[in-house]
């Protein structure tokens, strides 16, 4: 499989993806452990997460697939929700949780 069909069955087959740097019990970035949190404050049980620095093939990928230049890059339900600014906003608001319990 090619990175955008690996990044594809990711998304599709998990109902929260996290491609970040690192891992969760050792993010490699500020902005990482920063998503990492807000997860874990909204409740995320069931996160599936992908070390982009692992893989220089999915780390390139995942930025082509969404269009968006950074990481982390959050997916929930197959639908790109943002990086680590947008999920910080989101989380402020509430909007973050909601979409958590769809």
């Amino acid at each position: 499989m090619n990175a955008n069909e690996v990044i594809e069955q990711q998304i599709t087959t998990h109902p929260v993806v996290l491609y970040m740097k690192g891992t969760p019990d050792h993010p490699q970035c500020g902005f990482s452990a920063n998503a990492v949190k807000i997860l874990n404050a909204c409740g995320v049980n069931d996160l599936f997460s992908v070390d982009v620095l692992a893989d220089p093939e999915i780390r390139q990928g995942i930025k082509e697939y969404s269009n968006w230049p950074t990481i982390p890059q959050l997916y929930i339900n197959g639908e790109f929700v943002g990086g680590s600014d947008i999920m910080s906003e989101m989380y402020q608001n509430g909007e973050l949780k909601k979409l958590l319990e769809k």
